[in-house]
Order: C-alpha cells, then sequence, then structure tokens
C-alpha cells in the first residue's frame, strides 16, 4: 500500500482518482490547491505525488518545482494528471522533474498500472519504497 497525495481542483475527478486508486490498495489524500498540496506533501512524506496542472494559488508544474527543489521531496515520484494535451505542456512538465504525465480523460487501469509502475521503480532505483514517517 502506496501514500498517494493527489492535488485536484475538481471534486468530481478528485473522487474518481482517489477511488480508482484506493480500490488497487493505496491510500490517497485529495487536497484542493496547489500551496495547500506542497504544504502536506513536506509533512506527510507521501509516497507518491499526483498534480493537476490547472489548479487555484499555485498550479501543479510550480508546486512540481518546488518539490524537486527540496531535499526531502526531490526523489518522490510525481506523476501530472492534467487536461493540458498539448506537447508543449507535456514537455514543460517533464522539464520541471514530472516521471510521468497522463492526460484525462483517462482510463482507470492505465491510470493504476501507471502509479504501480512509478512505485516499482522507485522500489529498484533506492531499494525500498519511502520509509512512512507519517501518516496520511
Amino acid at each position: 500500500m502506496a501514500r498517494i497525495i493527489y492535488a485536484e481542483d475538481d471534486e468530481l475527478m478528485g473522487e474518481i482518482v482517489r477511488d480508482t486508486l484506493m480500490d488497487a490498495g493505496h491510500a490517497v489524500g485529495v487536497i484542493g490547491d496547489g500551496v495547500t498540496a506542497l504544504q502536506v506533501a513536506k509533512m506527510k512524506n507521501p509516497d507518491l505525488i499526483i498534480l493537476d496542472c490547472s489548479m487555484p494559488k499555485m498550479g501543479g508544474v510550480e508546486v512540481l518545482r518546488r518539490i524537486r527543489a527540496n531535499h526531502e521531496l526531490y526523489s518522490t515520484p510525481v506523476l501530472m494528471l492534467t487536461g493540458r494535451s498539448s506537447a508543449t505542456d507535456q514537455q514543460i512538465a517533464f522539464d520541471a522533474g514530472a516521471t510521468e504525465y497522463l492526460r484525462k480523460p483517462f482510463n482507470r487501469e492505465r491510470l493504476v498500472f501507471i502509479v504501480e509502475n512509478m512505485l516499482e521503480e522507485f522500489q529498484r532505483r533506492y531499494g525500498a519504497r519511502p520509509q512512512a514517517r507519517r501518516s496520511l
């Protein structure tokens, strides 16, 4: 079971992603804006972070840049899950440090597949999932 933070201002999308990943056995907290998402990520040190590009207070790409600048979070896998579909938007996200990029609308099985692969790659690269220092 991974601890996941999902930053999304659309409540329905938040419920869909939360329920999909919880059905796959993960704990998921949904946060409605970028500033709060960054604060919670710093406090909770999640196993994975999912960000929407367009959010109130701070967009997902800026949250991602700040995650990558934080010594405790910089290696945390980050999935950009967004309605932005241009190659330029995707390149901006990867340049900012995104691990993966998935466009909305998405297939639920594909989301689970990507999340599981991200977690497995982190485990291979660092030897284990991040230690649960705090609970979600």
